[in-house]
């Protein structure tokens, strides 16, 4: 067998009471670990898979889209910044979006590097992008939102993308969990 990209994952424990921005803090890294562990144990072949019929989804396009969406989120629409983003070869998406496309030939060591760089980056602007939760962030998608909605975005994204990664790991090996 290959040799194995996400190691094993250990999950934090989600706050369920307490401040709200610790709750939303660690629903957040429990669900980024819980995409790795979506991940963990497998090849770079196996990442690459396009274990359902209906879709063009993989893992290693999920972790490449997570990152975008950790630097998109916290550092450009958050933090005001302009974040690096890899330069992982995409394609025009049907929606009017982009997508990344499946024959970027970036190995899944780096992809999951640059996915964990993008969450520690996130995790450093944190507190200064959270400090007035009223704040308005202009968004094109959405329209003028608060702290606390791009926040609860963020979330949705990462349930959102932990369900598709579930069903692509039981289409590739048969793991299920949670």
């Amino acid at each position: 067998m290959s040799e194995i990209v996400v190691e094993r994952v250990v999950r934090p424990a989600r706050a369920t009471t307490g401040p709200w921005l610790e709750v939303i803090a660690s629903n957040l890294d429990h669900h980024r670990a819980t995409f790795l562990w979506k991940c963990e144990g497998l090849s770079e072949a196996q990442l690459r898979l396009h274990p359902l019929r209906s879709s063009a989804l993989t893992l290693l396009g999920l972790m490449r889209h997570l990152q975008g969406v950790e630097r998109a989120w916290f550092q450009r629409a958050l933090a005001g910044t302009a974040p690096h983003f890899f330069p992982y070869r995409t394609y025009p998406a049907a929606d009017g979006g982009e997508w990344y496309d499946e024959s970027d030939t970036t190995s899944a060591a780096v992809v999951r590097e640059d996915y964990l760089k993008a969450c520690v980056e996130s995790r450093q602007v944190f507190a200064d992008v959270t400090a007035d939760l009223g704040r308005i962030v202009p968004n094109p998608e959405f329209g003028d939102a608060d702290v606390r909605f791009v926040l609860l975005h963020v979330v949705e994204e990462y349930a959102r993308h932990v369900g598709h990664a579930d069903l692509l790991r039981e289409a590739i090996d048969g793991t299920t969990g949670e």
